[in-house]
């Protein structure tokens, strides 16, 4: 069976308060996006895992997708043996949940190829348990996230026929790093708000991670920049980074980037 785990991008990230569990307590739109990785999972005499496209980094073992098994295999314990192929297209480190989407994708294929019957609320338990951002792609459509992200809230966030494009410097950005520079606050306005109004967007719609990362990697903002000068109606940093997206209303050109750089381009 194969699907296609697809990217997402943040419509505004509030990072609004430390928990004292170590995580902090966000408040974000996830919003899916068509920027896709191809994953195949097949019955098999034994687990193997391929992946070809961009390289995963770190032991296979330590891959989502191989935390997405064991888990199940904690509850079905009789789950059969599977041959994997994950076809990475989705930059990794750089704040499009691919990494997530996998593992969630992983989650659907096992629950539809062994006919385990689980419904999309217990497969985000499942989900929960291997990432914050996780969870969303169950459902994969527009939701408000809060918690650490699998507090979910469908939202109507419509931008179809809209243009979207995204740049990715050769940056990779940690967690670790990314939340280094944060202060947590409350929001000036709440996001369901802001959403209803994209004209609003530009002025109100913020991603609170940009601000120490735009200072420690200023080639970010500059992207945001060119992007409001192409005429984007909206630019930012998609979750942590180091992805920055624009829409537009009209097809833009994506040729002046410099050839290092990931650059995608599609209508939603």
């Amino acid at each position: 069976m194969i699907q296609f785990p697809n990217a997402k991008i943040n419509l505004g990230l509030h990072i609004t308060e430390k928990r004292k569990d170590g995580f902090h307590e966000i408040e974000t739109c996830l919003f899916p996006i068509p920027l896709c990785d191809a994953l195949e999972m097949i019955p098999a005499p034994k687990t193997t895992f391929k992946n070809t496209g961009l390289q995963v980094p770190g032991n296979e073992k330590q891959n989502l997708i191989f935390k997405a098994l064991k888990l199940l295999r904690k509850d079905f314990n009789d789950l059969p043996h599977v041959s994997m192929h994950l076809h990475k297209a989705i930059p990794m480190g750089a704040g499009l949940g691919g990494g997530s989407s996998d593992a969630a994708f992983a989650l659907k294929i096992m629950n539809m190829l062994f006919n385990l019957h689980l419904e999309d609320w217990f497969l985000e338990d499942y989900a929960a348990e291997l990432g914050s951002d996780c969870p969303f792609f169950i459902q994969n459509k527009p939701q408000l996230a809060k918690g650490r992200g699998e507090i979910l809230e469908e939202v109507e966030v419509n931008l179809k026929g809209r243009w979207l494009v995204l740049v990715q410097p050769k940056i990779h950005i940690s967690t670790q790093e990314a939340y280094a520079g944060i202060i947590p606050k409350s929001p000036a306005h709440p996001l369901k708000e802001i959403l209803m109004d994209p004209k609003s967007w530009k002025e109100k719609l913020v991603n609170n991670f940009e601000e120490s990362i735009f200072k420690k990697h200023p080639q970010i903002g500059a992207i945001k920049e060119n992007l409001y000068q192409q005429g984007a109606f909206y630019a930012a940093m998609s979750g942590s980074g180091s992805t920055v997206f624009g829409l537009f209303d009209q097809e833009p050109s994506i040729s002046n980037w410099p050839e290092d750089y990931f650059t995608y381009k599609n209508q939603l």
